[in-house]
């Protein structure tokens, strides 16, 4: 115990006699709480909470969070209770305790669901107190340098959920130090052989590249003193990930990776940082298209730093990072230097400001995600390394991703700009909504107020932000028009027992939702949309009546279908029906309803089941444009295609699709286009206008 009592003094000696008091009850507190326990190492459990603490302790934190750091496992694996620690050690303590352990009281399905659910609760916990993701990376921190005690199979199970995870928040967070050995001892752990290999490789080119390492350390130093620039000056290595990252990413052997070390120069202030940049490149030649000034435009995570790599002496690559004493304090600390410095300090206020609103975003994502799996899909994008940056018509600057498009910009600007979007301009021409961004580019988003979220754009968008919003927007519209379409299939099945909606008391419908297990009335109408539920037994619960019980019935009518119920109702492609055709609606699990024509091939050959089978016809007023296809072949002559648009154009319809394939021959072609249509009779009018040209010859509408 006495032991105990020291080392607490030792690492976390900045602290109030109080404070060490404190921290010296939680740590008698979490030893009697986990007395029996070991690691697998052999240790007494109490010496992780130990190490955790000693961790956090480097940054200065708080005694509140050094007190949770040790107490962080004893709400996961001892029979202490929030409620407990909260009486003990208060109620702050005990809600960061809470945010880090896990969820192990809750059952789910797989493995990857409890994980998704236990990094949802812990990010959610943190977007209210930073504190709890600072205690879980140093647990995970300590975690990973005692991995060799560890099962194989479960060493490479935590190390790719360290690097996928874990290790990017890190980066994200501007915890620079604790972002690299994270990496490092996931590579260990993943790939133990590759691993080795580097190890002696840098070991070995250590020796090697000594003597031109020293020899630019002593050129700089000179300089800069000539200069009258005070500076540190010091050599640095890459850490292996990213020496590998880079190995692996761009095809090269380690002999062909030149800037494996490299120099950082700390200086007095940002004039010093330009001129000493300035200095360097007079010493050495700076090499094209490798300069990055993350000073005039910091990294998303307050890191700001100029980097540029130079000729050095036998044409070596020499990588440098400029930067001052208060920039290489956030890069090295990133959130944590909130309690590390003065949190007066300018950039530390706009570091709490930039990681303030990236964790509103996770909010946001978890919001609209529609489970935990989903949320940690969404994350996963969020934590992206890179970023390019562009600017808003107004002179903004907008930090994105790497690979951002158009719509990512636009979402990221305000969701209601990404909901509306139609079109984008870029340095003032118009160009597709899915073009990637690059560095420079001047933004400007046009919206239209009718405009809404098109599904294709989750085939290319970069965000989270983006992704999750489109996603929401879909879902959202998915359900309501699944709602209006399930009450006019229950309105149908309760009109054969002579009732409707309207007519079902408040009270029976709070006992089918009760009986159900069903959020809401809305649900189950959801449900009907898609298929999940049979309106005739929903109807049939309603209204009390038991299968087989006498109930006087008329035939249910047909559902009517006015073609502007969205995406619960989908016109099939396989028959491509269009008002005027006899129709009939199938129930798909899930998906809501599908119209096929009568005789359509495809719905013959589904056998469903007769209740899924619904009679559908349309609705005589309906204004919407079906998509159509027709087949022409055409005399292969020039100018014939300008003429068949032209006529299609006249008898006004929309070409949505057309391809032209030449016959044997070379005399004729085949024609097949996908038109725009209100009905039978337009189309029938529009096949007319184009028999009349004389180079049709045979003209034909594609059923299938």
């Amino acid at each position: 115990m006495l032991a105990a009592a020291t080392a607490i003094k030792e690492f976390a000696g900045y602290l109030k006699p109080d404070d060490l008091s404190q921290l010296e009850s939680a740590y008698h507190f979490s030893e009697s709480a986990h007395q029996g326990q070991f690691r697998d190492s052999g240790e007494p459990y109490i010496s992780h909470p130990l190490a955790v603490a000693g961790i956090l302790a480097q940054w200065h934190l708080d005694s509140q969070a050094l007190t949770a750091a040790l107490l962080h496992d004893v709400m996961e694996d001892t029979s202490v209770t929030k409620h407990e620690l909260s009486k003990t050690f208060g109620k702050p303590v005990a809600e960061l305790v809470d945010g880090v352990s896990k969820l192990d009281k809750v059952e789910f399905e797989t493995r990857e669901a409890a994980q998704a659910e236990n990094f949802r609760k812990m990010l959610l916990a943190m977007a209210r107190d930073v504190r709890v993701i600072l205690i879980k990376l140093a647990d995970r921190l300590h975690n990973m340098r005692t991995l060799d005690a560890v099962p194989a199979h479960k060493r490479r199970r935590i190390a790719r959920e360290t690097l996928e995870i874990y290790a990017p928040i890190a980066n994200r967070l501007g915890l620079n130090s604790i972002y690299q050995e994270l990496e490092d001892l996931s590579f260990k752990h993943l790939y133990p052989a590759r691993h080795r290999v580097l190890t002696k490789a840098v070991a070995a080119a250590r020796g090697n590249r000594r003597e031109v390492v020293s020899k630019v350390k002593a050129a700089i130093e000179k300089r800069l003193a000539e200069s009258s620039i005070d500076a540190q000056v010091h050599g640095r290595q890459k850490h292996l990930y990213s020496i590998y990252t880079k190995m692996r990413e761009k095809h090269l052997s380690f002999g062909q990776v030149l800037d494996v070390y490299g120099f950082r120069i700390v200086v007095k202030d940002v004039h010093d940082c330009y001129v000493t940049l300035g200095v360097l490149h007079a010493l050495y030649k700076p090499i094209p298209g490798n300069f990055k000034d993350y000073i005039a435009i910091p990294k998303a995570n307050g890191y700001q730093s100029l980097h540029t790599h130079l000729f050095g002496p036998f044409g070596a690559p020499i990588e440098i990072q400029i930067r001052t004493h208060e920039m290489h304090k956030i890069a090295e600390a990133g959130v944590a230097s909130h309690w590390l410095y003065k949190s007066s300090d300018q950039s530390i206020t706009e570091l709490q400001k930039k990681t303030h609103q990236w964790l509103q975003s996770l909010l946001e994502m978890q919001s609209e995600s529609r489970d935990s799996m989903e949320f940690l899909e969404h994350l996963k994008v969020d934590l992206f390394p890179d970023e390019v940056y562009v600017f808003t018509p107004k002179g903004k600057i907008m930090s994105l991703p790497r690979g951002a498009t158009a719509v990512d910009f636009a979402y990221a600007v305000h969701t209601d700009v990404g909901n509306r979007c139609v079109a984008v301009k870029i340095n003032h021409e118009l160009m597709p909504l899915r073009i990637e961004l690059k560095n420079g580019d001047r933004v400007e988003v046009i919206t239209a107020s009718h405009a809404k979220p098109n599904p294709l754009w989750l085939n290319f968008v970069a965000t989270a932000k983006a992704r999750s919003h489109i996603r929401h927007f879909l879902k959202t519209m998915h359900f309501d028009e699944s709602v209006q379409l399930g009450e006019r299939l229950l309105n149908q099945a309760l009109s054969a027992f002579k009732s409707g909606t309207a007519a079902v008391p408040q009270a029976q419908w709070a006992k089918l939702v009760r009986d159900t297990n069903a959020q809401s009335r809305q649900e189950i109408l959801s449900d009907i949309g898609l298929g999940k539920r049979h309106g005739v037994v929903v109807a049939r619960q309603l209204l009390a009546i038991r299968d087989g019980a006498a109930a006087e019935h008329t035939d249910m009518g047909p559902i009517v279908i006015r073609g502007s119920e969205g995406m619960a109702v989908q016109f099939s492609k396989c028959c491509h029906p269009i008002p005027g055709d006899r129709i009939v609606g199938l129930i798909s699990k899930g998906q809501g309803m599908a119209i096929h024509t009568h005789d359509c091939p495809v719905f013959a050959k589904t056998h469903a089941e007769p209740e899924r089978v619904l009679d559908v016809q349309w609705d005589s007023d309906s204004r919407k444009l079906y998509d159509v296809n027709i087949r022409m072949v055409v005399a292969n002559e020039r100018g014939v295609l300008a003429q068949v648009a032209a006529c299609i154009a006249e008898s006004e319809s929309n070409i949505q699709n057309v391809t032209v394939e030449p016959q044997d021959g070379g005399n004729y072609a085949t024609m097949q286009f996908t038109l725009q249509v209100a009905n039978r009779l337009h189309l029938a009018r529009i096949m007319i206008e184009l028999r009349r040209i004389q180079s049709v010859v045979r003209i034909t509408r594609v059923r299938n």
